[in-house]
């Protein structure tokens, strides 16, 4: 396991924050970042999430993906219930450091989504005549 500093640096140099070698994660005036995550096996979507500091740090030292709930408004450890756990194989940000990009393997059976599915993002939206509508 490895230890961070307590904070994340700060970058206010374009050029360092694009081109440098500094993490520099720029959270948002709610202090989250948003997380899209993939399985590593076959860059499948598998969801979107937001990390705190916190989170992004737990994420950081243990390997295992490590979320901040909007709606419960707590630390979550993706899994931990389920058995699940998102083990982090790889993460990128963007250029602006604004956003995480998480290859993952998911443990025990493989659902990501509380819906008991491997993806959140079960649902094609197709529009049909006047009305949009989703289909499985």
């Amino acid at each position: 396991m490895i230890h961070l500093p307590p904070e994340f640096p700060v970058q206010t140099d374009k050029h360092s924050t694009e081109e440098g070698s500094v993490f520099a994660p720029r959270f948002d005036s709610a202090g989250l970042i948003t997380a899209v995550v993939c399985n590593a096996d076959d860059n499948d979507l598998l969801m979107v999430a937001h990390m705190n500091a916190e989170a992004l740090r737990l994420t950081l030292e243990t390997g295992i993906a490590h979320y901040w709930s909007r709606s419960r408004k707590s630390l979550w450890k993706k899994g931990e219930t389920s058995g699940n756990l998102q083990t982090v194989i790889e993460m990128r940000t963007d250029c602006d450091q604004d956003a995480l990009w998480l290859k993952v393997s998911v443990a025990g059976n493989g659902p990501t989504c509380h819906t008991d599915r491997h993806s959140c993002f079960y649902r094609v939206v197709n529009v049909d005549g006047n009305h949009v509508v989703l289909h499985k």
